[in-house]
């Protein structure tokens, strides 16, 4: 008689390698943490055996999982072929500058090159000692105000975003965060409720993807928000927003730094006088600008 599938499967090793070939026999689209099928599978299991995603003692990819294991594993990765749901929405979990943030599809999953500059305290760009106040607009699921907040931890830091839904995720991982006292969220449709408040440094990971662009994205991406996705005139509806009125919330060195990945090209084509200084990543990424306050003048 033939055996079941849990029969067939026993260590960690196994479901890992069962899960990748799984996946790549689904023709999943990989971009929420991962870029591979071995690195999704290894992610989805090792969550689910409520074990380390990193530094795995290597015995440990020999071990047994139990019946109850088994089924949940396969569980989570049946789901994620059939639903084409990405993996942090089914951990409830993404990591984004080597920190933990609880996620679901009130927000977009936590993926932006962004963190690399984090992570470097936006040198050259800036000097760590002048940031004592930062704005994260559009903020989302917090990440980066967040990790601003890590790297900078005398800096007060604001996080504003249109959707309630989403700041009630971004004040969830505050508090995971502990960062109560320093990071403050707040309702804003950009701009609009900040009065008179000024920063050394804004941030902004916008909705800059144009309707063409979102219809040919892989079904893995329309799980996550629209409105936090979709931005109108080709992408650039809310960056050009920005630009605008950036101005008015720079402190006299302030710095502005925008992600508009793929509408990079239209937006150069829109504004050709506007000196961009467009940053490179050395893991990857593409499409962010910034300018300085006196650059901003040219709009």
């Amino acid at each position: 008689m033939e055996q079941s599938l849990p029969d067939q499967l026993h260590t960690l090793r196994d479901f890992i390698r069962w899960g990748a070939s799984r996946f790549n026999e689904a023709g999943l689209f990989f971009g929420h943490g991962t870029d591979n099928a071995i690195d999704e599978a290894t992610a989805l299991i090792l969550h689910t055996l409520h074990l380390p995603p990193r530094d795995l003692p290597p015995e440990l990819f020999g071990a047994h999982l139990t019946e109850v294991e088994k089924h949940k594993v396969l569980a989570l990765l049946e789901r994620r072929i059939r639903e084409r749901i990405p993996v942090p929405y089914l951990t409830r979990e993404a990591w984004f500058a080597g920190l933990s943030f609880y996620v679901d599809e009130r927000v977009l999953i936590p993926r932006s090159p962004l963190a690399e500059l984090i992570a470097q305290r936006f040198a050259p760009f800036a000097f760590p000692e002048s940031i004592h106040s930062l704005l994260d607009l559009c903020t989302g699921s917090g990440c980066i105000a967040i990790a601003a907040a890590h790297a900078f931890p005398e800096a007060q830091v604001d996080a504003t975003d249109i959707s309630e839904e989403a700041l009630a995720v971004a004040r969830m991982n505050i508090e995971r965060h502990g960062l109560e006292a320093q990071v403050h969220a707040f309702s804003s449709s950009l701009f609009q409720k900040l009065g008179g408040r000024r920063y050394d440094l804004i941030v902004s990971n916008p909705p800059y993807v144009g309707q063409t662009e979102l219809a040919a994205l892989a079904r893995e991406y329309h799980h996550e928000p629209r409105q936090a996705l979709e931005a109108e005139e080709d992408g650039l509806s809310i960056v050009l927003q920005i630009l605008r009125q950036a101005p008015e919330h720079l402190n006299e060195k302030g710095i502005l730094i925008v992600e508009v990945g793929n509408s990079e090209a239209a937006l150069i084509e829109h504004l050709p006088q506007v000196p961009f200084l467009w940053l490179e990543f050395e893991r990857g990424g593409h499409g962010v600008f910034l300018l300085t306050r006196e650059q901003l003048e040219y709009l």
